[in-house]
């Protein structure tokens, strides 16, 4: 078998065990469930506000942040989130609870390899590169806004 005819047999192979989905469930679903967790945070943030009226808007986001990241951490856990994630695709990667779920799962996965080697290194496979980027990407453009600025 040459090489051709084996990455067909390799690309049959792969199509035959990928799940099939259908678009606009998947879509509709990552839409609704993206949206719920997005009105989950706003209600956090207006309850925050409500039940300590002297704390600022940018704190009262703050703390919204650490809940959310708290639950989505704790969802993990107990299994939910994946099942949820599942479910709604993407619209449980982009808000804060999907950063929060990529560095809770490696941790819980890999907890058996011990604190340092397994916690502690893995944790940041998912994440890690995502991390990098932006730092690198928003150094980028804080130093092109800098020159920018020189000449202004």
């Amino acid at each position: 078998m040459n090489e051709n005819e084996r990455v067909k047999a390799y690309n049959k192979y792969v199509n035959a065990k990928i799940p099939k989905t259908r678009p606009f469930p998947t879509l509709f679903n990552s839409f609704w469930v993206g949206g719920l967790i997005c009105l989950i945070g706003q209600g956090i943030n207006d309850l925050l506000l409500y039940l300590v009226p002297n704390l600022s808007e940018q704190a009262a986001w703050a703390y919204t942040l650490i809940i959310l990241i708290f639950i989505a951490a704790f969802l993990t856990g107990i299994g939910v989130y994946d099942k949820l994630g599942k479910f709604a695709g993407g619209g449980t990667i982009v808000p804060i609870t999907g950063f929060s779920n990529s560095i809770t799962s490696p941790s819980i996965e890999y907890k058996s390899e011990g604190i340092i080697y397994g916690i502690c290194v893995k944790m940041f496979t998912i994440a890690g590169p995502i991390i990098v980027f932006g730092v690198v990407s928003s150094a980028f453009v804080g130093l092109i806004y800098y020159i920018i600025g020189l000449f202004m």
